[in-house]
């Protein structure tokens, strides 16, 4: 034993001629542990003799070895930013372990750093939150209310939500909106497919089925916002677009080819030539930081997801970012900083803005993509605009040129000219 620690004052050592449980003490496998992690420094004890010794430690030993661990556990748990408090969460985006009441500041923080940092408003604007009920949309609306006082930003801040007309998901959401509504004390304004378009997207899925509906869904939405915006008189659209969806937008304008928005879909402020301009607060918030803030502060939303939408191309995008976020979790702000990066070739031919004939509304054709599915729509063609590039051959096309061949007009697409 001269090589190894022999401390007869601190340690009894024997030889063990059984391993019957009647010669150990109770607690002999946690004394052994907390022992040996504390004297591993100090001595050098053989692992292949260790089955063949026993050992008991003194309690005045064990006191101390046992303090110093609730010390290291303790110490632990404490909040990395105030070193005062216990951790409650880890941030996705950093893996700081952190306390709620940390957490609620830094993730505050970046949000008005966000804003100011990018001069996004002004004082005296009127502002409109896309509101859905939802989980992004919701903590939008809290947080810049709060913020609004705490910095006197000097806004006038509005809900306003669209009703696209989906029987058991958006009816049940803009409940929860109306509660917001009460809850923040903003006022609201909802408008809806039916009154703009007069068709819900129950009515639309039912004539273009599941495969597409998302592309009317999205087009509608969007110029339905700007609508809704303009009836309210406001400066500004901020959505709840957060990290995760712009870094799968990036990667879905990469697999699309679509340079035009590749160009645009990482910019914080959108539409600055068009109507309104659209502002993203959120732009280099997680999506997880925006849960675990609307759950610690018990903040009330909706959170079915979209039932027409189970199998839409963005789901397979979202996949593969939450899949990359697990292996590394700032893959989300590279892909944002990538497509920022990205640099258009002087040679690239972009879309030129213009106004819809129709319905005035901004479009780089002569008629907008909104005026060109409902077209569709109303004529019982519901898959006209959504067929194949340079005019394609599918048969809802096909059909729509002999149908109204004689009218002589020409729908000019993205897709190509229409003839009618």
């Amino acid at each position: 034993m001269s090589k190894y620690w022999d401390a007869p004052n601190q340690l009894r050592f024997g030889p063990e001629t059984t391993h019957s449980n009647s010669l150990l003490p109770a607690n002999h496998n946690l004394q052994k542990q907390i022992l040996l992690r504390s004297i591993s420094d100090k001595v050098q004890i053989s692992s292949t003799l260790l089955p063949f010794y026993l050992f008991q430690v003194p309690s005045n030993l064990m006191e101390g070895v046992e303090a110093s661990e609730r010390v290291k556990r303790t110490t632990a748990r404490l909040c990395s930013l105030c070193n005062q408090r216990k951790a409650a969460l880890r941030r996705p985006k950093t893996l700081e372990q952190i306390c709620r009441e940390c957490f609620y500041n830094v993730f505050e923080d970046e949000i008005h750093r966000v804003i100011v940092e990018n001069n996004l408003f002004k004082p005296g604007e009127r502002i409109a939150i896309g509101a859905s009920g939802g989980k992004d949309s919701t903590v939008l609306a809290y947080v810049l209310s709060e913020l609004n006082k705490r910095h006197n930003y000097g806004l006038d801040l509005f809900l306003l939500s669209i009703d696209e007309g989906i029987t058991g998901y958006r009816d049940d959401s803009l409940e929860t909106v109306k509660r917001n509504e009460l809850q923040y004390g903003l006022p609201l304004k909802i408008v809806s497919y039916k009154e703009l378009y007069g068709w819900t997207m129950d009515e639309i899925v039912k004539a273009i089925g599941l495969k597409n509906n998302c592309t009317f869904c999205g087009v509608f939405r969007r110029q339905a916002l700007d609508r809704g915006a303009a009836l309210i008189q406001a400066d500004k659209i901020v959505t709840g677009h957060n990290a995760d969806d712009i870094a799968e937008t990036v990667l879905l304008n990469i697999l699309r080819g679509d340079i035009a928005r590749l160009s645009r879909c990482t910019s914080i402020t959108t539409g600055e030539d068009g109507p309104i301009p659209r502002c993203k607060p959120f732009k280099y918030t997680y999506e997880k930081e925006i849960v675990m803030y609307a759950y610690f502060k018990k903040l009330d939303y909706f959170s079915t997801e979209c039932i027409y939408s189970p199998n839409a191309y963005r789901g397979f995008a979202r996949e593969f970012i939450k899949d990359l976020e697990r292996i590394r979790p700032r893959a989300i702000l590279d892909m944002i900083r990538s497509g920022e990066d990205f640099r258009i070739s002087t040679t690239t031919r972009m879309p030129e803005q213009g106004t819809c004939q129709r319905c005035g509304y901004i479009s780089s054709q002569k008629l907008c993509k909104a005026c060109v599915l409902l077209e569709g729509l109303n004529r019982g063609l519901p898959k006209l605009g959504i067929g194949r590039k340079k005019g394609g051959s599918g048969e809802d096309q096909e059909q729509s040129k002999r149908h109204l061949e004689n009218k002589g007009l020409s729908l000019h697409g993205k897709h190509g000219n229409v003839e009618y």
